[in-house]
Formats: structure tokens, C-alpha cells, sequence
């Protein structure tokens, strides 16, 4: 026999319980992560246009190289909520999961425009470090110092949203690394200002430039697990089919997938084979409690079946051909290692 259970997550409300996937509640509605996303967004529009002017009026390579970044930052929180949006749609048509990946396209957008404009301040920087031009110091410094205001208030904002998204995670990451971007100009200006050290001003870009690539390196990095059907990086999956067929009465566990439909919502799948005597029922459920308790799974497809009388010892791949030809209960080919409760290779 076998038995199917689809359960999904209640939305941005559940609980991933004790175990759960990084020990996080997701608590704030989706209409609360826009309403202070779109805060953020209007302090950063409003500061962006002011320093673009001001920036080149000083000649500060610092202060346009933050406004550029603040313009990656309201880019983000502008595809941030579009990605929200798409997300909320209801699954239909061809779309069995709805657009929730839209989500993690959005992440992975905000991760390559840090590296890309990483690689064009980094050029900037180093071409001013050799040749540096006369900065404004004192203006650069006032400009600055506004600015870590303005993006603390907008950090401040992003950390009221649900950052468990790794949407909500991107456009926080641009704005955090606009902070310090800020905090790094104004030291320069600062030296400046105290010494004339006009280079100040592009070191101060590179030091930025190295926390945008390692920000952007980290949301391509966790969006393309999730894209690739990566484990959630919280569960090993070798761990948790050992643990699975630990369980009493469970024989083999095998076909076992574990995978993200988007932030915060993992989803499994797996093949359970139990002892002839043994209650298909009782085992799903429990396994299905153990999921959910233990590694805050709640999205699962459980397939079990009665393990043949006459092998107690199921077949590893490959020796397929030593089972009763009539069991149609079996995979003909499995994917991943096969789970026994005793000594195996993974």
C-alpha cells in the first residue's frame, strides 16, 4: 500500500517549532514587511538625489559611489516588492508552487548588482588611489554623516521585515552595506579634512567595496542552492534518513529528496519501506510528527510500502534484480543512498 501526505505551511504565521528550520517564527505579515519596505525605500529615493549633486560638486568619488549604491538599494526594495507581490499569488496552471521563486530571483538579482558594482567602484577606486583628484573634505564629511542617519533609519526598517525571506535578506543586505559605506566615508572626509590625505577618500571605496562583494557572494550563493534544489542548509540529509529509519518497524528509506520551494519552506519526499507486519499508517504519521517537530518539515510526500516477506534485507541499487519480480511496490531505480538501520555507506 502506499500513502501520500500533502501538508503545506500556513503561511507567514507558523511555527517551524523547536527544531525548526534556524530556530525562527515567521510573525510579521507580508503587509508589514512592505509597509516598512517602502519606508526605507522612500528615505533612500529622497537622500539618493541630494547626494548625487552634492557628490560631485566635492568631487568625492566616496559620495557617488554611495549614492550609486543607494540607487542598487531602492532597486532592491523596488523588486523586493514586486517579488513579494508575485509571491502571494495562488498556485494555478502550470505554476503547481505559484511564483514564491520569484522571491529568490529577486535575491539573486540583488547579489549580482553587488558584485557588479563592487567590480566598478573597485576600477574607480584604484585609478584615483594612483592619480587622486582635489576633494571637498568638509562638505564630504556633512554629506556623510547625514547619510549614516538616513540608513540607519532604513536599516532600522528592513530589520523590522521578515528577514527568514531571503528577499527581505537581499535588499537588507544592500542597505547594511550602504551603512558602512557611509561610516567609511566619513572617516575618510574626516581625514581629509585633518590631513589633506586626499587617498583617504578612495581606500574608504575599497573597504566598502570588499563587505558588497562578500554581501553579494552570500545571497548568489544560498539563492543558488535553493534554485539547484540544494538541501536547506540546516539539514543534512544522510542525518535525517538515518534518523528516519531508525524509527520502529521502518526497514529502508531511500528516494529521499529535501529540498526549499523558497525561504523558510522546505518541502520532502521519500520512499519508506516498514516490516511486513508493520502499521503503513502509524509509520507515516510518526514520521510525519518527526519532521515536522524535529526539522520543521511540514510540506511532505511520504510513500510507504510493505518491505517483501521473503527479503528481509532489502537490495542496495543495482541488485534490484534479487527482488520478487511482482513487487510493484518498489522503485526500479532510486536516487541518493538507501537507508538501513545498520552499518552503510552514504
Amino acid at each position: 500500500m502506499s500513502d501520500h501526505s500533502h501538508e503545506r505551511e500556513t503561511g507567514p504565521g507558523h511555527d517551524h517549532g523547536a527544531g525548526g528550520h534556524a530556530g525562527h517564527s515567521h510573525g510579521v505579515s507580508a503587509d508589514a514587511d512592505r509597509r516598512w519596505l517602502a519606508i526605507a525605500l522612500t528615505l533612500i529615493t529622497a537622500f539618493m538625489a541630494v547626494e548625487v549633486v552634492i557628490g560631485v560638486v566635492a568631487g568625492s568619488l566616496a559620495l557617488i559611489s554611495d549614492a550609486a549604491h543607494m540607487l542598487t538599494d531602492a532597486a532592491s526594495i523596488v523588486l523586493a516588492l514586486i517579488a513579494m507581490r508575485l509571491a502571494a499569488r495562488p498556485a494555478k496552471g502550470g505554476y503547481t508552487y505559484g511564483l514564491k521563486r520569484a522571491e529568490i530571483l529577486s535575491a539573486q538579482a540583488n547579489g549580482l548588482t553587488l558584485l557588479l558594482l563592487g567590480t566598478w567602484l573597485a576600477y574607480e577606486a584604484v585609478r584615483r588611489l594612483i592619480s587622486p583628484p582635489e576633494v571637498e573634505g568638509g562638505l564630504m564629511l556633512a554629506t556623510a554623516l547625514a547619510g549614516i542617519a538616513v540608513n540607519v533609519v532604513a536599516t532600522w526598517c528592513l530589520s523590522k521585515a521578515n528577514r527568514s525571506s531571503l528577499n527581505v535578506e537581499g535588499a537588507y543586505q544592500h542597505i547594511l552595506n550602504d551603512l558602512f559605506a557611509f561610516i567609511g566615508t566619513a572617516i575618510a572626509a574626516l581625514i581629509v579634512v585633518l590631513t589633506g590625505f586626499a587617498r583617504a577618500d578612495a581606500i574608504a571605496t575599497l573597504v566598502v567595496v570588499a563587505l558588497m562583494v562578500k554581501a553579494g557572494y552570500g545571497l548568489l550563493r544560498e539563492s543558488g542552492r535553493i534554485f539547484l534544489e540544494a538541501a536547506p542548509a540546516n539539514v543534512d540529509p544522510d542525518a535525517l534518513g538515518d534518523k528516519l529509519v531508525a524509527e520502529p518497524t521502518v526497514v529502508e528509506v531511500h528516494d529521499l529528496h529535501v529540498w526549499q520551494i523558497t525561504s523558510g519552506q522546505s518541502a520532502l519526499s521519500a520512499h519508506i519501506l516498514v516490516e511486513p507486519s508493520g502499521d503503513c499508517h502509524a509509520v507515516r504519521r510518526d514520521l510525519e510528527e518527526l519532521l515536522r517537530h524535529d526539522y520543521g518539515i511540514a510540506h511532505t510526500t511520504l510513500q510507504v510500502d510493505h518491505a517483501p516477506a521473503s527479503v528481509p534485507q532489502v537490495a542496495l541499487p543495482g541488485d534490484r534484480d534479487l527482488l520478487p519480480t511482482d513487487d510493484a511496490g518498489h522503485c526500479a531505480e532510486s536516487h541518493g543512498p538507501v537507508h538501513r538501520d545498520e552499518p552503510h555507506e552514504h
